[in-house]
Parts: C-alpha cells; sequence; structure tokens
C-alpha cells in the first residue's frame, strides 16, 4: 500500500517513518525544501528520540522516500495521510486554514478511491467541510486524531493503547485495518465527526485534571496538607483509578491542551451554549503559570539583581524544542524583573538571538546552580538526578512537579520548595 504523508515536521514525520517501517510505501511531502533535502539525510526536523534511526532505515529499506514536488508524491498513492502539526498562537488559537487551505490545493491531484486520512489538529466538523469543498465523488474521508507525546512519538505510535477511527464506509475501515496491522488491532471505530470530537473531549479531560489538581494542592500549601498523600488518596478511590491524570505540578503548557479547550469554546459559543466549567479551566491554568513566579517572590523578595538559576529550557524533556515553553516565559519575566538568569538545557547548544540577552547559558547543571539565590527545575531531564548537593549548603531548590522529591525533600543543606507542601 503506498501512502502519501502530507506535511512532516514531528507529526507528519513520526507518521511517515512509523508507517514506513510497519511495510507501507510512503512517499513524504513538504513544501519546504529544507525540511526534505535534510529528511532524504536521515535528519528529522526536531528531535524525537529515535526518529533519525527509524527514517534511516525506511530510506535505506527503500520503504521510505520524500518529495517537494506533489505531482511525485502522490502519484499512484492509495491513501494520503494529512499529518500536518496545525500551528498555534501565543493565545491558544489554532490557524486551521493553514491546513485547510493546503489540504484543498492537493486534492485535485489524487489518484480515484484516494482515501484521504486527516490526523492534524482541527476543530470538529473539519473534515465535513474539506469533503463539501472537494468536488470529487471518488476520493473518500476518514479522521484518525493524532495522539502522539513528545519524547514518546515512536512507541505511542507503534504500541498504542488504541487507535480511534472514524470512517464513513465500511470499506475504509477495512482499508485502515490493513494498513494498521502491523501496529494493532485495537481499533475504536466511529463516526468522522465522533472521532473529532474525542480527541477535544480527551485534551480537555485532561486540561480539567491538570487544573483541578493544582487548585487542591495550592489549598494544600495553605492548611498543613501534603497534595501528594492527597493524590495517592484519590487514586486508591475505585471510581477515580491509579492512572487518573491527577499529580501537583506545574500548568500545563505548550498548546496541545489549550487548544482543544479552546476549540471547544468556540464551537459552544457558535451554537448559542455556555460551557462555564470548560472557560473556567483556560482561567484557572494561566493563574497557576504564576506559582514559580510568586514563590521565588515570596521567598527573594525584590529580585532585581538577584542570580536564579533554571534548569531546562526545553517544552519537556526528550526534545530540542523552546516554543511555548514554560520554562522560556519564566526566564523572560525573570529578565524583565531585574534578575540575572543563568540555565542548562542537555537539549540546547546554542541559544536563540533573541534569547541570548536573557539568558546566560551554562555548560552544566552544577554551573547553573552554583552561587544562585535560588535554582528553578523546570524540565525534567533525568540526568538532574544524578547531581549531588553536598556542596549547595543554603540553596533554595524549587520544583514544582516534585522531580527531585526523593533526593531532596528533608535535605539538610537544602530549602526544598514544592506545589502542594510547605517547604522543607
Amino acid at each position: 500500500m503506498k501512502v502519501c504523508v502530507f506535511g512532516l515536521w514531528h507529526l507528519g514525520s513520526v507518521t511517515a517513518a512509523c508507517l514506513a517501517d510497519a511495510g507501507c510505501d510512503v512517499a513524504g511531502l513538504d513544501e519546504g525544501e529544507e525540511v526534505i533535502d535534510a529528511l532524504n539525510q536521515g535528519h528529522a526536523p526536531l528531535f524525537e528520540p529515535g526518529l533519525d534511526d527509524l527514517i534511516r532505515k525506511g530510506i535505506d529499506a527503500g520503504h521510505l522516500r520524500f518529495f517537494t514536488k506533489a505531482a511525485e508524491a502522490v502519484k499512484h498513492a492509495s491513501v494520503l495521510w494529512v499529518g500536518f502539526d496545525t500551528p498555534v498562537s501565543e493565545d491558544d488559537r489554532a490557524d486551521v486554514n493553514y491546513v485547510v487551505a493546503r489540504v484543498e490545493k492537493l486534492l485535485p491531484l489524487l489518484e480515484p478511491e484516494t482515501l484521504v486520512i486527516v490526523s492534524s489538529q482541527l476543530p470538529v466538523g473539519s473534515v465535513r467541510a474539506l469533503e463539501q469543498r472537494c468536488g470529487r465523488q471518488d476520493i473518500s474521508f476518514a479522521a484518525l486524531p493524532e495522539n502522539l507525546r513528545l519524547g514518546k512519538a515512536i512507541e505511542v505510535f507503534t504500541k498504542p493503547d488504541r487507535i480511534v477511527a472514524g470512517v464513513r464506509s465500511d470499506n475504509d475501515r477495512v482499508r485502515i485495518s490493513k494498513m494498521l496491522a502491523p501496529l494493532t488491532e485495537r481499533i475504536e471505530w466511529m463516526s468522522v465527526e465522533s472521532a473529532e470530537m474525542t480527541k477535544h473531549a480527551i485534551n480537555a479531560f485532561l486540561a480539567t485534571s491538570v487544573v483541578f489538581i493544582n487548585e487542591i494542592a495550592t489549598i494544600c500549601e495553605e492548611v498543613g496538607a501534603d497534595a501528594k498523600e492527597v493524590e495517592r488518596g484519590l487514586k486508591s478511590e475505585s471510581r477515580i483509578g491509579p492512572r487518573a491524570y491527577l499529580s501537583p505540578g506545574a500548568a500545563f503548557a505548550g498548546g496541545t491542551l489549550a487548544r482543544d479547550i479552546a476549540f471547544l469554546g468556540e464551537l459552544s459559543a457558535k451554537a448559542g451554549r455556555e460551557s462555564p466549567l470548560l472557560a473556567s479551566v483556560k482561567t484557572s491554568n494561566d493563574l497557576h503559570k504564576g506559582w514559580t513566579r510568586r514563590k521565588l517572590q515570596m521567598l527573594l523578595g525584590d529580585l532585581r539583581d538577584r542570580r536564579v538559576g533554571v534548569w531546562g529550557l526545553t517544552y519537556k524533556a526528550g526534545t530540542d524544542t523552546l516554543r511555548r515553553s514554560s520554562a522560556v516565559e519564566l526566564c523572560r519575566w525573570l529578565h524583565d524583573q531585574g534578575a540575572h538568569v543563568v540555565a542548562h538545557d542537555p537539549a540546547v547548544r546554542s541559544l536563540p538571538p533573541e534569547l541570548q540577552s536573557i539568558i546566560k547559558l551554562q555548560s552544566s547543571p552544577a554551573d547553573a546552580a552554583d552561587k544562585v539565590d535560588a535554582l528553578v527545575v523546570a524540565t525534567e531531564w533525568p540526568m538532574y538526578r544524578d547531581v549531588e548537593f553536598g556542596t549547595f549548603v543554603g540553596l533554595t531548590v524549587v520544583d514544582a512537579n516534585r522531580f527531585l522529591r526523593a533526593k531532596l525533600e528533608g535535605h539538610a543543606a537544602v530549602r526544598y520548595v514544592t506545589i502542594g507542601k510547605g517547604a522543607t
């Protein structure tokens, strides 16, 4: 089966490499010549563990090729897999037209009987809108909402809990089953609109869970309770369960969860309905983003000329992207307060020009913790658990997610501050 994957950033490049590894004949298509040149050399456009190796494996096996010319990429393809990462603005609004316009432009080039699978992060109703604008009755559409996570994308794609698939016909169901058979047989079949809505509902539920436990945690700090113990009490309740998305810590960031909250808010407003619970999620999360800032001000007072160390700058561990990183936002704020910011991140070899006057990048975690008034654990790289703190007597460590709890809670030489519990 020949599959053309359209859009080759994170979602698309992972999809293309994994499908090729599963035995499909994959043509990757993207407008960016630099992106395609790098992919043809076996280099993904961003860091994802194992992705470069998987791309090179597909190329060497002859199952994976990359193109900038659409006509070459879609020739003889029976499936067009739309894998654009939908751009999201700083206020969590998705640029839906960025994806839709590119797909519309490609539709006339498709072979008869092509199945168009949409995995990009788009609001419910987008697939139907594409069908209506298509003007062709000889191609069909399906929705397989993306479910990847930065740093674990290959594992999630190749060993999914299940795949949510929205289809219009039994024939499309058969084609998708055949294509995904090497990966899983656990497919939840539903209508296209239900599949699109499921993606929104999952992210909205996760976002609500995050803000719920963080509100509980901030109250715990004031009354002498330990939010991690409360978490244990919640998860041992049979109606909630041990895998519930309840862990006191930092606010969610990056745009993924917030994007779907925004989608649902827009859909509610368009229908003339109110959704007060969903509307409150963003408000609560935005307020919680200030927790580290408030703690630093409480601990240090005026931040002017204070030296603050930051461990981790990327959006999350296992990636090298700085976009929408809460750590970078914190560094900008500290700089605006007059603080001197020193930072370390194992995936950041150099800073972009706009951050070079804000952050002084250090070559090691120890250098970023040396002679600072406070150290913030911002991105949870495993290497930070190996640092010995014996030489940092009197250091204040602010660790929202309790990443270093086992090492620092009760440590004689360090003041340890975390969400949901008083300083130790």
